[in-house]
C-alpha cells in the first residue's frame, strides 16, 4: 500500500500554520489556554507519537456528540456551517437557522472546486472511529464532543467534498491518502498535528506508513500544535 500512495509522487512541502481567514474566523479557531505550541520537524513530530495497538470494541458515531452549537451558539450555526463559513473562498449566504447556499470551496483532499455546501463534508482529519481506537475510548463524553467539534486548530477539521470524505471513511495513512500528490504533505502533517493535539497513539503499520512520508518526499514539512485543554 505504501508504495501505491507514493507512486507518482513529487516532492512536496508544507509547514502547517493557520490558513488564511478573516480576522474574527481566525480568533475564533485560535488555539486557547496557556498550552505552549510545538514546531517541529514532520520525522521528529512522528517520533512523538506513541505506538500502541488499536482496539475499536464498543465504538458507536453516537459515542462522539457531534455537530455541536460551535464557538458562537448566538450566531445560530452548528460546527459544521461554521466550519464551512470559515473556509469557503466565496462566502455563501446564510439565512434564517444558519441554512447556507452559495459559496466556493476548494477540496483539497481531491483538488476539486466546489459551488455550493450540498456536496461537501466536513471531515475530521483523524475519524472519529480511528480516535477511538487510538486513545478516545477512555475519554469521558465532554472530551469526545470536544474532539468532534474542535475547532481550536485548523488542522482538526477541513471542508471537502462528500464523495472523498466516504471515500476515505475510518481508514488511517497506511490504508488511504488523498488522491491528489500536491495533498499528501498537507494531510500527513495534519493528521500528525492532530495525533499530538489529543495525545492519541498509532499503530504499527500506521506508524510505518508515516515514516515513509516523514523520511522521504515531506521531509521538509513542519508541525506546529498546541496540546487540546
Amino acid at each position: 500500500m505504501i508504495k501505491k500512495i507514493l507512486r507518482g509522487f513529487g516532492a512536496v512541502s508544507l509547514a502547517l500554520v493557520p490558513l488564511t481567514a478573516s480576522a474574527p474566523a481566525q480568533a475564533a479557531r485560535a488555539p486557547q489556554g496557556p498550552q505552549s505550541a510545538g514546531v517541529t520537524t514532520l520525522a521528529d513530530a512522528v517520533g512523538l507519537v506513541e505506538v500502541v495497538e488499536e482496539n475499536r470494541t464498543g465504538y458507536a458515531p453516537s459515542h462522539f456528540k457531534h455537530w455541536n452549537a460551535g464557538l458562537l451558539p448566538s450566531d445560530g450555526c452548528d460546527t459544521r456551517n461554521e466550519v464551512l463559513l470559515d473556509e469557503a473562498v466565496k462566502a455563501p449566504a446564510a439565512a434564517a437557522g444558519c441554512e447556507l447556499t452559495g459559496g466556493t470551496w476548494q477540496s483539497y483532499y481531491d483538488g476539486q472546486e466546489v459551488s455550493g455546501p450540498d456536496t461537501l463534508g466536513v471531515a475530521h482529519t483523524v475519524p472519529l472511529a480511528e480516535a477511538w481506537d487510538s486513545g478516545a475510548s477512555a475519554w469521558g463524553p465532554a472530551r469526545r464532543e470536544a474532539y468532534a467539534n474542535d475547532q481550536g486548530a485548523s488542522a482538526s477539521l477541513a471542508a471537502v467534498t462528500a464523495r472523498v470524505n466516504r471515500q476515505r471513511a475510518a481508514q488511517d495513512p497506511a490504508e488511504w491518502i488523498p488522491p491528489v500528490p500536491e495533498a499528501h504533505c498537507r494531510y500527513v502533517g495534519e493528521w500528525v498535528t492532530t495525533k499530538l493535539r489529543w495525545q492519541l497513539t498509532a499503530d504499527h503499520p500506521e506508524m510505518e506508513a508515516l515514516k515513509v512520508f516523514a523520511e522521504g518526499p515531506c521531509e521538509d514539512t513542519v508541525v506546529q500544535y498546541t496540546p487540546a485543554p
